[in-house]
């Protein structure tokens, strides 16, 4: 498939119900495996040069599915078709709720942008758990991002959690708290170090999945580097940076709502990213995500001290062979620096 083709024809169809055909059909995929596997000969790279063992699971390539796409946990299995190494799915809060209204999603198409104010929108938590007790543990690793629900008041917001943290301990590689989405009231008002402190306090007595703190990349450098030390004190296992933006100057005709991911954010997220591997690399492990569309970008976020990547962005611009581009690219910046594999690239420039 040429995915230049027919993207023209794809971004006349408006982006919400864009994202919708395809969940359908990457579903309708998914129950037939046959239909999948010549995408998985075609797009997976199983290379062992690109393995690593994180969180005592073994990630076949470090680029994975960020969460957003596969909200409620249905397309496991096309994600790893693609070529996925990892899906984060989600994010999910414990009652299913609608999201905000429509229209709230964007393209913009010059920048390679979206502008999401989705808000949420889920089916729920036993509705995910249903499906991952269907697909759990399964030949990829599964991530699984938790949030609150709009109406849960900030002052119960460590309900929510503990709630998500309790249902999906035993059905995931990872959980991610999601405290930095632009898109649910109040949410960013939890990235302080009291709240931190709690979360992962709480978490932590519930299980010992590995659990990780995703934050926004809007904040100051020096109070991101701060909250993650802060979480990784807490005995946060890991963090992911960043979120979507609310720096509407990125586009030329922003919404005045919602979250902005793509190329736009890709210097505001390596930055802050950067930041915080300068603290943290080799004291947790570090994932980014944001604007990454490319094996050269992957490969700048891997030697600053990533040993995961995320796309989402990339794949609605760049197309379904995004991932085993990315990772046939890192094989070949490997061998062109020398490096036996990904591992010996991770935090590269940090030493």
């Amino acid at each position: 498939m040429d995915y230049e083709k027919i993207k023209p024809l794809f971004f006349k169809l408006d982006p919400e119900y864009a994202h919708h055909f395809v969940v359908t059909a990457l579903k309708a995929a998914e129950a037939v495996p046959q239909l999948l596997n010549p995408w998985v000969k075609k797009n997976f790279v199983d290379d062992e040069r690109l393995h690593q063992t994180i969180f005592g699971r073994n990630f076949l390539n470090p680029v994975g599915l960020a969460a957003g796409f596969d909200k409620d946990a249905e397309l496991i299995r096309s994600m790893t078709a693609i070529g996925f190494g990892f899906t984060e799915v989600g994010t999910v809060t414990p009652k299913p709720q609608p999201g905000n209204p429509t229209p709230r999603l964007w393209r913009h198409v010059e920048e390679e942008a979206l502008q999401n104010a989705m808000g949420f929108n889920n089916k729920g938590s036993l509705y995910m758990e249903r499906r991952l007790k269907k697909r759990y543990p399964y030949v990829t690793p599964i991530g699984v991002n938790i949030g609150k629900n709009k109406a849960t008041p900030e002052k119960d917001a460590l309900i929510d959690y503990e709630h998500g943290v309790r249902v999906f301990r035993n059905l995931c590689d990872y959980l991610v708290v999601n405290i930095s989405s632009p898109n649910t009231p109040g949410l960013r008002d939890l990235q302080n170090e009291k709240f931190i402190e709690a979360l992962f306090g709480m978490a932590k007595s519930l299980t010992q999945k590995p659990i990780l703190l995703k934050i926004a990349p809007d904040m100051e450098k020096s109070q991101s580097v701060d909250l993650c030390a802060k979480a990784v004190e807490a005995v946060a296992d890991g963090i992911v940076a960043t979120n979507t933006s609310i720096d509407y100057t990125l586009v030329k005709n922003p919404k005045n709502i919602g979250g902005i991911s793509g190329r736009v954010i890709k210097e505001k997220s390596f930055e802050i990213f950067d930041a915080i591997a300068r603290e943290l690399y080799g004291k947790t492990v570090l994932i980014s995500v944001g604007g990454i569309d490319s094996g050269y970008e992957a490969y700048r976020r891997i030697r600053a001290g990533a040993s995961l990547v995320q796309v989402l962005t990339g794949l609605i611009y760049k197309g379904p062979e995004i991932a085993g581009t990315i990772n046939r690219t890192l094989l070949k910046l490997l061998e062109k620096d020398g490096l036996s594999n990904i591992e010996e690239a991770v935090g590269a420039d940090r030493r």
